[in-house]
């Protein structure tokens, strides 16, 4: 499976990176059921910042918004669960098939690319706040010169198109 597939698998819930447990078992190539069962078996691996289950609400929300999920999970009743970075970690000890570990190395990459992406965007975004602060100035002074010039260019027109007052000498 490529990285970008599976980046288009991870969401943004509760503040957090996540994937579904129904796109996990697509991955691992197991029933979603079978899955949430191996999690139920050993829910001490999965503690809430590892695992979580979404809500009513949240899961309505997320159909919502997001056009990417099959017809068939859009209309179950049951809420998915939502697998941290670490959630997914810890799947590879309880799903122990060779598909599901090469699986997992993909998925742990895949996070890992998100997380260089993040912190390249906000490494830009301070340099981008830096240039900003150390220009401004420049910038404000160059606008009140273009604008000046502007009204002084208006006055002068609005000056010579006037009509004269006072004395006119006939030609």
């Amino acid at each position: 499976m490529e990285i970008a597939q599976i980046h288009q698998k991870i969401y943004e819930i509760r503040g957090q990176k996540v994937m579904l447990d129904f796109d996990l078992a697509e991955l691992y190539e197991v029933e979603t059921r079978v899955l949430k069962q191996a999690v139920k078996r050993n829910i001490d691996r999965f503690p809430l910042d590892f695992m979580f289950e979404l809500d009513k609400k949240e899961w309505v929300e997320l159909i919502t918004i997001c056009d990417k999920l099959k017809t068939g999970i859009k209309f179950s009743p049951i809420t998915p669960m939502a697998f941290t970075e670490h959630g997914v970690t810890m799947l590879s000890s309880v799903l122990k098939s060779k598909r599901a570990v090469n699986a997992n190395i993909q998925i742990i990459r895949a996070f890992i690319e998100l997380k260089r992406l993040a912190i390249s965007q906000i490494d830009f975004s301070n340099k981008l706040k830096t240039l900003e602060q150390k220009y401004d100035k420049q910038f404000d002074d160059i606008f009140e010169a273009i604008n000046y010039l502007l009204k002084k260019d208006t006055q002068e027109k609005t000056i010579k198109n006037r009509n004269k007052v006072g004395y006119k000498k006939e030609e």
